[in-house]
C-alpha cells in the first residue's frame, strides 16, 4: 500500500509543491486548508484545518485516518510570515505567531501520535526555517516562533523515538512563493524611530523572496527524507550563503557575527 501523507498548509507554496511532486510519487496525500472549497482545482484532496483551533485539528485527523485507514507521514507546513520592529508589533500578534508557527505543530503531532503508536511507524517533518537559527532584525518574533519549534522538535524526537516514530525539522531559507503576501507588517509608522531602516529592511526582505528558490527544491529533499531510513534531526535547504550563515553563527565571535548580519541589512 502506498503512503498515507498529511501536508498542512497544502493549499499554496511549499506546501503544495510538496503535495504534487509526492502525488506523482504515488503516495496518497491529504493537504489542509482552512477554505478547501477555495480551491476546487487542487491535485490532491483538501481537509478543512485551522492550527489554532484544537477541535478542527482533532477533526482533521480523524477524518484523513476515517478516509485512508493509517497515517504514515506528517508534514507540519502551516506557518505565517511577520515583521516589524519588536516595541511596535502588537502582543496580540506575536501570540498570533506562536499559535501559529509553534502551537499549532505541536497540537497536530499530539493529535497524530497515537495513530502512529498504534501502526509502530511514522515520520513527522516540521518545516521551520534558517531564520531559526538566528535573531534577525525586524523579524525577530518569526526567528524566535521557528527556533522553538526547531528545540523542542528535538525533544519531541527523543521521546518517541520507542516508538518507532521519527521525526525531523527541515528549514527553507528564501523560496518564490507568496509567503510574503500572508505576513503580519506590523506598519511603517510616520513617526517611529525605526521608520527608514524598517522600510529599508521590508524591501530587501520581498526582494529575497521574489528571487527564492524554486519551491520544488523543498519538494525532491521531503521525498528524499521519507524515503530515508533514519532521517536526521535538522536538514537545511536554501543556497550556500543561507546555510553557510549558520554555520558562521557556531564559529565565530558573537558580536562578530552580529556586526555582519547589520551590515547585511545596512543598519
Amino acid at each position: 500500500m502506498s503512503k498515507v501523507v498529511l501536508i498542512t498548509g497544502g493549499s499554496s507554496g511549499i506546501g503544495k509543491s510538496i503535495g504534487e511532486f509526492l502525488t506523482t510519487k504515488g503516495f496518497q496525500v491529504y493537504g489542509t486548508s482552512r477554505n478547501p472549497e477555495n480551491y476546487p482545482d487542487s491535485s490532491f484532496p483538501l481537509v478543512a484545518l485551522d492550527v489554532t483551533d484544537v477541535n478542527s485539528i482533532q477533526s482533521c485527523i480523524a477524518q484523513v485516518i476515517s478516509d485512508a485507514g493509517k497515517l504514515d507521514v506528517l508534514i507540519n507546513n502551516a506557518g505565517a510570515g511577520i515583521t516589524g520592529p519588536i516595541e511596535e508589533i502588537p502582543e496580540t500578534e506575536i501570540k498570533r505567531n506562536f499559535e501559529t508557527n509553534f502551537f499549532g505543530p505541536i497540537n497536530v503531532i499530539k493529535a497524530a501520535l497515537p495513530q502512529m503508536r498504534k501502526q509502530n511507524s511514522g515520520l513527522i517533518i516540521n518545516i521551520t526555517s534558517i531564520a531559526g537559527y538566528m535573531g534577525l532584525p525586524y523579524r525577530g518574533v518569526y526567528s524566535a516562533s521557528k527556533g522553538a519549534l526547531e528545540l523542542i522538535t528535538e525533544a519531541f524526537r527523543m521521546e518517541v523515538k520507542g516508538f518507532n516514530i521519527n521525526i525531523t525539522n527541515v528549514a527553507p531559507g528564501d523560496f518564490a512563493t507568496n509567503i510574503a503576501a500572508g505576513r503580519y507588517h506590523a506598519p511603517v509608522l510616520e513617526n517611529s524611530p525605526y521608520k527608514q531602516v524598517y522600510q529599508n529592511t521590508l524591501n530587501l526582505m520581498d526582494e529575497h523572496v521574489d528571487s527564492g528558490s524554486d519551491p520544488n527544491i523543498m519538494a525532491k529533499v521531503i521525498h528524499k527524507i521519507i524515503e530515508t531510513k533514519n532521517p536526521k534531526v535538522h536538514y537545511k535547504v536554501g543556497v550556500f550563503m543561507q546555510k553557510f550563515s549558520i554555520v558562521l553563527k557556531r564559529i565565530l565571535p558573537d558580536r562578530v557575527y552580529e556586526k555582519m548580519l547589520m551590515n547585511h541589512y545596512k543598519l
